[in-house]
């Protein structure tokens, strides 16, 4: 468990987190359906198997209630970031930075030099955000349906 700034705590996910992490992707994403024209991939996503694996983390507050959560595991030599997703009623008191900033010091403690992520093309915001954490544009191409960026981060 890692307490950052006094607002938010990170820890792994517990099974009994499942539907808070649910309903977060499901009220984080939802602005994107109309969009893209379907559910992107983190509604949909596995999240019994994932807070299984231990590859989920979730932030709350001080009261310990849920703010939003972060998926991410080590891959062929670098980290991916599968999903970072926040309550709207969270959204702007930089949770989601303070988990991808947690995502990157977990990678360097396991001397990972690199996360990667992508993210839905029709995602303006986060084509925004990405850039200004540190990430930079690698890839662009179609994956299950979907028109994906690909970002890297370098960690040293």
């Amino acid at each position: 468990m890692e307490s950052l700034e006094g607002i938010t705590m990170i820890r792994l996910a517990e099974k009994s987190d499942e539907s808070d992490i649910r309903n977060c992707a499901e009220r984080a994403y939802a602005r994107y359906v109309p969009v893209i024209g379907r559910k992107p991939a983190p509604m949909i996503a596995d999240f019994t198997r994932q807070i299984a694996a231990g590859v989920v983390y979730v932030a709350t507050d001080e009261n310990a209630t849920f703010l939003g959560f972060i998926v991410f595991y080590p891959e062929d030599g670098h980290y991916l970031l599968e999903n970072v997703a926040v309550l709207p009623s969270a959204a702007g008191r930089g949770v989601g930075r303070k988990l991808i900033s947690f995502c990157e010091k977990v990678a360097r403690q396991h001397g990972v030099a690199a996360v990667h992520l992508y993210t839905n093309a029709m995602m303006k915001d986060n084509l925004a955000i990405y850039p200004r954490l540190g990430y930079v544009k690698v890839a662009q191409r179609t994956d299950d349906g979907f028109n994906r960026v690909y970002f890297e981060k370098n960690l040293t």
